[in-house]
């Protein structure tokens, strides 16, 4: 576990304490969703005074009992195939089931689904194609996209009322994506009958956004909101995130 930017300054006028964050994944300056995080959180703490300390977890240590316990948020970034499934996994299922804030971005978001798949939905035999090959069809819960997303731009319908469109304050949005691979249409049913929602789709109706109610803040998306723009005016998912961060790690020091 490394942390991002060791001693790095409060905002002047910060919206509340300090909040830890997990960042989950195999850090690699390859990845440009990796290389835009420090210009994120840097402007999260000037403009909106919402101040991160980062922490990189890779998916190996994420395996590790009790990796993300402690943190105010976890991101669990893009670069799959992650290094270690189980670490990916282990983070996302120590977020839900601690209340831990959450934000799963296009590898993320694929392996929420996966998550929630194995250890809600009872779905042992649940795989990520990318990471599980030879899997049975039935099986693939996340398969490889008939037209890779990969460089691509396309619009995403936010369902009204959920808190997809509370955050983003708008019901239609235009997102970059970097992916091969999303949800099985053949599994959906089984993931809302588990209280899994589906809050983001695109214009033939693939899901791509997907939150779960009841928690105080989980959220994924197929998309790479970090990427939005030039990094000076976080994606208010990104934004969403880090107010749900120092939320938590204020009622945490209420204690």
């Amino acid at each position: 576990m490394t942390n991002l930017v060791a001693g790095s300054p409060v905002a002047p006028h910060s919206a509340g304490p300090v909040a830890r964050i997990a960042l989950v994944g195999d850090r690699s300056a390859t990845v440009e969703s990796h290389v835009r995080v420090p210009l994120l959180l840097g402007a999260l703490a000037e403009r909106d005074g919402l101040v991160l300390d980062p922490y990189w977890v890779p998916t190996d240590a994420a395996a590790e009992p009790g990796a993300v316990e402690g943190f105010d948020a976890v991101w669990l970034l893009p670069g799959s195939p992650y290094r270690s499934e189980a670490g990916a996994l282990e983070a996302i299922r120590t977020a839900r089931e601690r209340e831990i804030p959450f934000l799963g971005t296009c590898g993320g978001f694929q392996h929420a689904l996966l998550e929630y798949a194995r250890n809600v939905c009872g779905l042992a035999r649940a795989a990520h194609a990318e990471n599980d090959p030879a899997a049975a069809p039935g099986d693939v819960v996340i398969g490889r996209l008939a037209c890779s997303l990969a460089g691509h731009e396309g619009a995403v319908r936010v369902t009204p009322g959920s808190l997809a469109e509370s955050v983003i304050g708008a019901e239609r949005l235009v997102e970059r994506y970097q992916c091969a691979y999303g949800p099985d249409r053949d599994h959906l049913d089984v993931l809302r009958a588990h209280g899994l929602r589906f809050t983001g789709e695109d214009g033939d109706g693939q899901v791509r956004m997907a939150e779960l109610p009841g928690h105080p803040f989980f959220l994924a998306t197929l998309f790479q909101p970090e990427l939005a723009g030039d990094g000076t005016r976080p994606h208010p998912v990104v934004r969403a995130l880090a107010s749900a961060a120092v939320r938590h790690a204020g009622a945490g020091r209420a204690v």
